[in-house]
C-alpha cells in the first residue's frame, strides 16, 4: 500500500473492499480496510469497513471499538449507527440495538435495513404499532434507486452540494420521485430555502401520502417557518398512528410552544423526558417553555439538569445567563472556563460558554474579563455566519427607490382596512419587549410574539433562490394589483388568528419589520406602527452581548451592528418622508425617564383609552419568549441606560463606526 492515496485511488480501493465484503471474503476485506486506514487515517469509509468486517468475523467488541473511533471523527454518519445496531443484535442487547437503529433512521430515513431490523425488534417486544410503522417504511424504501440511496448517504454526511447535484440529475432524467424530492427539500432546508423545501415536501407527500419521514420533515419545515397551526395538523396525523413516538411528541411540543399552549408543551416535554431522561437538549427545551410562562425556578432546575447530564453543554449555561437575573456561582464559572478551554470542545459549545462567561464576569463587575469573553464569543459565532452587510444595504436602497410618494399615492385604498395589528419595530435589545408588555397590559390588546408572517410574505414575493446582489423584492411590489395586496392582508390576519384571543387589537413585535413598512402600508393601511429606538451605543452593545437563538446575524461584529444601525436610521427616515404620520417614534430613554407620559402618548396614538394597569406591566401574566422575558416581569429600572459605559474603553471602534448616528437617532 502506498503511504498516501490520491483521492480517486481511495474511491477505487473502497469499492474493491466493498466488493470483497459482498462476496463474503471478510478476512481479505478487513486486511485491505486496515491498510487503507493506515494510509488515509481520516477516511470515514475505511473505519466503517473495518468495523463491518470485524462484525462479520464475529469480533463484535473490536467492531464496537472501531465504531467508537469512527463516531469521534464522523458523529453524523448514519451507517455508523446502523452498524452499531447490528453489533448489539449479535450481542442480544435489544435496547441498545433499537436505540442505534432509531438514531440511524433519524439521521437518514432512507436506511431500509435499519427499518427492517426495527420492525423485527419491535415485534419481539410486542409493540405491533411501531413494528407495522417500521415495516411500512422498509417496504416503501426497498425499491429505492441506487442514485437516491447514494444521495441520502451524501446528505447524511453533510455533503450537500454533491447530494443536490445527484438528485437534480436524477429528477431531470426520470421525473418525480418521493424520496428524491424529500432529500432535495432537506438540502434546501440546510441552505435556509424554507419556502422551496416546503413546496418540495408537499410534492413528495402527494406522491407518497403515508411516507412518515417526509411528513415529519414537512412538519419541521413548517415549525421553522413559524406556521405552527399547519405544523400541528401534520404532526397530529403522524401521532394518530404512533402516539408514543418521541420525535412526533417533541415536534408536537414545539408546535404547542409556537401557538402559546405552554402547559401542553411542558406536559409533552416531560412525557418525552420520562422515556429519554438523559437528553440534555430536551431539558433545555423544557426550561425554555417554563421560562416563557414565568416558572423561573423550575426552568433553572431544568437547565441545571442539562449541565449535570453533559457538563460541557454550552447551551444550558447560556440559557441560565440569558435569564438576565441568574447569578453564576464561583464553581460554575470555573467549570465553564475549563469546558471552554478544553481542546475537544465543539465550537457551538465554546461560543455559548463564552457569552455565558461574559455575563458571569459582568455580574461580578470584572468588565475587562467580561469583554474578553464577549469578544471571543462574537468572533467564534461570526466565523460560522454567512452574513454580508452590503446585502442589507442593497435592499435598503431598493426600498427607497421603489417605495416613493408617487408609488403609495397610486395604490391608495389597497389592502385590508382592519386596524387590528399594532406593529412594534426597531432593533433587537431596543426596548420592544417592554413596549409590548405595556400594551399587552391593556384590556383591549393581545400580546403575541415576534411573528414571522410579514417577513415570510416578503420572502415569497422575492421567490426562490434569491439573488442578494439583485433582489426581486421590493421591486416586484410594482407588479402586484390592489386585489393582491388585499388578499395578502387577509392572509396575514387569518394566519395570525392562531396567536390571538378575543381582544380587538394585537401586537406584532418582530423588530426587523422596519424593513417592510412599505409592504405593511400596502396590505394593512390602518395598522399602527411604533418605532422603538434606543441610544446607539447602549443598543449596539446590548446586541454584542446577546447570543440569539436564530437570525440577527448582523449582531456578532462591531462593524456589522454599526452598519445595520445606520441603515435602519436611513430607512426609517425614508418611511417618515413618504408615509408622514404613520409611525410613532418612541425613545427607550424617554419611557424610562417618564413612564406615564410615554404610556399616555402610546395609547393615544393607538386610539386606546387610558388604563392605569399599563403602568404596572410587570404584574401582567403572559408568556414572553424574548431575551427580556424576566426583565419585563420587574418594575422599570434606570440602571440599563448607562451600563454600556462599563465597556466604554473597548468601544472606540463601535463609536467610530456609528459616526453621526450617535446624534441622528434622536431625529
Amino acid at each position: 500500500m502506498p503511504e498516501a492515496y490520491p483521492l480517486p485511488s481511495i474511491a477505487v480501493e473502497v469499492a474493491r473492499i466493498r466488493a470483497l465484503s459482498r462476496r463474503g471474503r471478510h478476512r481479505e476485506a478487513l486486511a485491505a480496510a486496515e491498510a487503507l486506514h493506515m494510509a488515509a487515517p481520516d477516511n470515514r469509509d475505511a473505519l466503517y469497513l473495518i468495523a463491518a468486517n470485524l462484525r462479520c468475523l464475529n469480533r463484535i467488541h473490536q467492531a464496537l471499538r472501531s465504531l467508537e473511533r469512527l463516531g469521534q471523527q464522523h458523529p453524523g454518519f448514519s451507517l455508523l449507527y446502523q452498524e452499531r445496531g447490528h453489533c448489539y443484535v449479535t450481542l442480544r442487547d435489544r435496547a441498545r440495538a433499537m436505540d442505534a437503529f432509531r438514531h440511524a433512521v433519524k439521521l437518514n430515513p432512507a436506511l431500509e435495513a435499519s427499518w427492517t431490523m426495527l420492525a423485527r425488534l419491535y415485534r419481539e417486544i410486542g409493540n405491533e404499532n411501531a413494528a407495522a410503522t417500521a415495516a411500512e417504511q422498509a417496504s416503501t424504501l426497498k425499491k429505492l434507486p441506487c442514485a437516491i440511496v447514494r444521495a441520502g448517504s451524501l446528505f447524511a454526511d453533510a455533503e450537500f452540494s454533491a447530494a443536490e447535484n445527484l438528485l437534480r440529475e436524477y429528477l431531470a432524467n426520470t421525473g418525480d420521485h418521493f424520496e428524491a424530492l424529500r432529500l432535495l427539500a432537506r438540502v434546501e432546508q440546510q441552505r435556509e430555502g424554507l419556502g422551496e423545501a416546503e413546496r418540495l415536501l408537499e410534492s413528495a407527500l402527494a406522491l407518497a401520502p403515508n411516507y412518515r419521514a417526509a411528513r415529519l420533515d414537512y412538519a419541521r419545515v413548517l415549525l421553522e417557518r413559524q406556521k405552527y397551526l399547519q405544523a400541528s395538523e401534520a404532526i397530529d396525523r403522524l401521532r394518530s398512528s404512533e402516539p408514543d413516538n418521541r420525535d412526533y411528541l417533541s415536534a408536537h411540543a414545539a408546535a404547542c410552544v409556537g401557538l402559546g399552549l405552554y402547559e401542553s408543551a411542558i406536559a409533552t416535554y416531560r412525557q418525552v423526558l420520562a422515556a429519554s431522561p438523559l437528553s440534555c437538549e430536551l431539558q433545555v427545551t423544557l426550561g425554555h417553555a417554563l421560562k416563557s410562562v414565568g416558572r423561573q425556578t423550575e426552568a433553572i432546575e431544568s437547565y441545571h439538569r442539562a449541565v449535570e447530564i453533559r457538563p460541557g453543554f454550552g447551551d444550558a449555561y447560556w440559557s441560565l445567563a440569558n435569564l438576565k437575573t441568574y447569578r453564576f456561582r464561583e464553581q460554575e464559572v470555573e467549570s465553564m472556563r475549563t469546558q471552554e478551554s478544553a481542546p475537544a470542545a465543539h465550537q457551538v459549545d465554546r461560543y455559548h460558554l463564552c457569552f455565558s462567561l461574559g455575563k458571569a464576569y459582568e455580574d461580578q463587575s470584572e468588565f475587562r474579563e467580561s469583554w474578553r469573553f464577549y469578544e471571543l464569543g462574537n468572533a467564534l459565532k461570526r466565523a460560522e455566519s454567512r452574513y454580508q452587510p452590503e446585502f442589507t444595504e442593497i435592499n435598503t436602497r431598493r426600498q427607497i427607490e421603489v417605495c416613493t410618494n408617487q408609488f403609495f399615492t397610486a395604490r391608495r385604498g389597497a389592502g385590508v382596512p382592519d386596524p387590528d395589528p399594532i406593529f412594534i419595530v426597531g432593533l433587537p435589545r431596543s426596548g420592544s419587549t417592554l413596549l409590548e408588555q405595556i400594551l399587552a397590559s391593556h384590556s383591549q390588546v393581545e400580546g403575541t410574539h415576534e411573528l414571522a408572517n410579514v417577513p415570510r410574505i416578503a420572502a415569497e414575493i422575492e421567490g426562490p433562490r434569491a439573488d442578494l446582489h439583485d433582489p426581486r423584492y421590493p421591486g416586484k411590489l410594482t407588479r402586484l394589483r390592489d386585489e393582491d395586496f388585499r388578499m395578502l392582508g387577509q392572509r396575514y390576519l387569518a394566519e395570525t388568528r392562531a396567536y390571538r384571543g378575543h381582544k380587538p387589537y394585537f401586537v406584532d413585535k418582530m423588530p426587523n419589520n422596519f424593513r417592510h413598512l412599505g409592504l405593511i402600508q400596502l396590505i394593512l393601511p390602518n395598522a399602527k406602527i411604533i418605532d422603538v429606538r434606543r441610544e446607539p451605543m447602549a443598543c449596539c452593545l446590548g446586541n454584542l452581548k446577546q447570543l440569539f437563538a436564530s437570525g440577527q446575524e448582523f449582531t456578532y461584529r462591531t462593524e456589522d451592528i454599526a452598519r445595520y444601525y445606520r441603515t435602519y436610521l436611513e430607512l426609517m427616515r425614508h418611511w417618515d418622508a413618504v408615509l408622514p404620520g404613520r409611525v410613532l417614534r418612541v425613545w427607550y430613554e424617554d419611557v424610562v425617564g417618564d413612564l406615564e407620559a410615554s404610556v399616555r402618548r402610546i395609547l393615544e396614538f393607538c386610539g386606546l383609552e387610558w388604563e392605569p394597569l399599563c403602568l404596572e406591566f410587570h404584574k401582567t401574566h403572559r408568556s414572553v419568549r424574548t431575551a427580556s422575558s424576566e426583565q419585563v416581569r420587574l418594575p422599570i429600572f434606570r440602571d440599563g441606560l448607562s451600563q454600556w459605559r462599563n465597556y466604554e474603553r473597548w468601544l472606540a471602534p463601535l463609536k467610530d463606526s456609528l459616526g453621526d448616528a450617535l446624534i441622528r437617532y434622536r431625529e
